[in-house]
């Protein structure tokens, strides 16, 4: 036989705090859905990245003044091209402190190569340690293999480097704010230095390592904010459920007990039987003593 359950009026979900906790629940889902399309995207953007790095690296090695002169030169879409450069060091370094490098924090050395095609490109030659001191480059002509880079500029919220005179320490490779110091003429695009003739030695900097073209964890960050956005989901149903339940326990009656009968004595119609005889022996007078 089924039991019929008590029947509740589901008013009480539009209660103020009931509304209030629909809001909560409903904005935490649309965020996370949202983080989650946002680290989607960003993993697509990760792809093309990784895509226009391999596809430029890819390209034949041209000298930079090849580069530098085509007609349709762009700094940002020459950016990770491969060039060749050949010049003399000029002996003036900066370095590009608060850098990291092969889980070590230390500096990047920053030195002008004045080009034999007239050129004057900064080339960073790579990374030295905080305790190191920054090596002199190499006297004679030298032939750099390099990436292209374009100038970096400040984001918001960094901090500036001096606004005057020359500068031995830099927070980023920005040309324009250099080139007062070199001359007054950059190229515009700075080097990340892949190799050199003569060949780099252990004294000198370490090259900067091309970037990683990996995904990161945008896909596995996009699934997590999904299975969040579930998990909230799934919490909200069980919480309407918990309180439905609440609500009918208290409106069921009561469960009430039927009194067991009471279980006769084993001995008693016999004793009840003698009590009987006694009192009439005692009422009788014609009864036998």
């Amino acid at each position: 036989m089924t039991v019929e359950q008590p029947r509740i009026s589901y008013r009480f979900l539009l209660q103020a705090r009931w509304i209030a906790f629909h809001l909560v629940v409903v904005l935490g889902i649309v965020l996370m859905i949202n983080l989650g399309f946002w680290q989607l995207d960003r993993l697509d953007q990760r792809q093309s990245f990784n895509a226009s790095v391999e596809a430029r690296s890819d390209e034949p090695v041209v000298p930079l003044a090849d580069l530098l002169g085509a007609p349709d030169f762009d700094p940002n879409t020459a950016q990770w091209r491969i060039v060749t450069a050949t010049g003399t060091w000029i002996e003036d370094q900066v370095v590009v402190f608060n850098r990291t490098q092969g889980g070590r924090a230390g500096d990047n050395v920053v030195t002008a190569l004045a080009t034999d095609d007239g050129e004057v490109v900064l080339v960073n030659r790579g990374f030295i340690p905080l305790t190191a001191d920054v090596p002199a480059p190499p006297d004679g002509t030298v032939t750099v293999t390099g990436r292209v880079r374009p100038t970096q500029e400040r984001q918001t919220g960094q901090l500036t480097d001096t606004a005057d005179g020359p500068l031995t320490e830099i927070r980023r490779i920005e040309i324009a704010r250099l080139a007062p110091q070199f001359g007054g003429s950059l190229a515009p695009v700075y080097l990340d230095l892949v190799e050199s003739s003569p060949a780099v030695t252990d004294t000198d900097p370490t090259p900067v390592p091309p970037p990683e073209l990996d995904d990161g964890p945008h896909l596995s960050y996009a699934m997590q904010w999904f299975i969040f956005a579930v998990c909230v989901l799934i919490g909200w149903v069980l919480a309407v459920r918990r309180s439905i339940k609440t609500r009918r326990a208290a409106l069921r009656p009561p469960a009430t007990t039927r009194p067991m009968p009471a279980a006769a004595a084993p001995d008693s119609a016999p004793q009840a039987a003698d009590a009987a005889t006694r009192a009439r022996s005692e009422t009788d007078p014609a009864s036998p003593r």
